[in-house]
């Protein structure tokens, strides 16, 4: 099905769109989402997305976040997308619901509208999430060791016999994954324009892509560390972006990747972005000392995993709102590749 003819017949009723505040509002009204006197006021797009459609929907009462998941990635439609990935992240949300130092540091799942592959969650405020960190805003210790109090919690809800099969495996979110981490960015002709980003990128990037000991590696952890199921249920795609401030400290969102792996990966993502955002060292050393595995972490595997994030982010199309000075993206791919190849520091 074409975009547009999507959008003119979207599962569920409701095609998602920003302009249409009435389409939402009978929507919500024909669920008992919005009922009595309550009155949709206002949409406005709520952050920077990139997988979904999400709004933010102010009431005459209430400020609610609506998301919606559609056939394509929503920052670039020219990639396919699980369509139904909004409904992979609403058995999340219901298989964590009522777990200490889970779900209250999430937004509440007030609405869940699988057909029409949506959500409407509590509006966790205007915080905003941590993408400042890319620009010079700094992480506290304190809020690392809630977001690793966070890990702990969620990596101990480990798969039980009594789950469905392939409950959240969300293979199809994990091979699209897959393919933006661990293949593309190490691909010649992958479409990224890498020297209009900073000129000499593409010289290292073909450096690189050349490297067959580095390929073989990136490849291998893609397949086992990856796409291979693991023990405890993950976040996913734990990154700054998924992060949001507020008065309470940080709450996590946007677990539409989640699914049954290794506790090295969550972790690993959340380290590389403190290398990636230029934060204080002793930062890392502190998310892992507050965290408490249930069995001891691979931390050769944890390294690998960071500097394979590093690397896609810095080569792949996941770029980030950042203006390093020329040097650091070498720099960072030097260290990458250490880490990468070696496992250590």
């Amino acid at each position: 099905m074409t975009s547009s003819g999507y959008r003119e017949n979207p599962p569920g009723g409701l095609f998602l769109d920003p302009s249409d505040p009435v389409g939402l509002e009978t929507h919500l009204r024909r669920h008992s989402v919005i009922v009595g006197g309550e009155r949709l006021l206002s949409l406005a797009r709520a952050g920077d997305g990139n997988m979904n459609c999400v709004v933010r929907a102010s009431t005459s009462t209430r400020s609610l976040i609506v998301k919606q998941s559609r056939p394509w990635v929503e920052k670039y439609p020219q990639f396919t997308a699980p369509a139904d990935r909004a409904c992979r992240e609403i058995e999340f949300y219901r298989q964590v619901a009522g777990v200490p130092g889970v779900a209250d540091r999430m937004p509440r799942l007030i609405f869940a509208d699988p057909e029409a592959r949506l959500l409407v969650l509590e509006d966790l405020g205007p915080g905003g999430d941590y993408s400042g960190i890319y620009r010079g805003d700094l992480f506290r210790e304190t809020e690392m060791e809630h977001l690793a109090d966070f890990l702990t919690r969620l990596h101990s809800l480990e798969r039980s016999e009594g789950l469905p099969a392939g409950f959240l495996a969300n293979r199809e979110m994990r091979a699209l994954n897959h393919a933006h981490i661990y293949e593309i960015p190490l691909q010649r002709e992958n479409g990224l324009d890498l020297d209009g980003i900073e000129p000499g990128l593409g010289l290292l990037a073909r450096e690189l892509q050349e490297d067959r000991d580095l390929l073989a590696t990136v490849h291998r952890i893609g397949r086992e560390a990856y796409l291979a199921d693991g023990p405890c249920l993950l976040h996913g795609d734990f990154f700054p972006g998924s992060i949001v401030r507020t008065a309470g400290g940080p709450k996590v969102i946007d677990p539409e990747f989640a699914h049954y792996g290794y506790r090295e990966y969550d972790l690993a993502i959340l380290i590389a972005h403190l290398s990636l955002g230029r934060q204080p060292a002793h930062l890392a050393p502190v998310l892992l000392a507050r965290y408490r595995p249930p069995s001891p972490l691979d931390l050769q595997l944890l390294r690998q995993l960071a500097g394979v994030e590093i690397l896609r982010r810095i080569l792949g199309y996941a770029q980030l709102p950042q203006d390093w000075t020329p040097g650091t993206r070498a720099e960072l791919l030097g260290m990458a590749r250490r880490w990468i190849l070696t496992g250590r520091e």
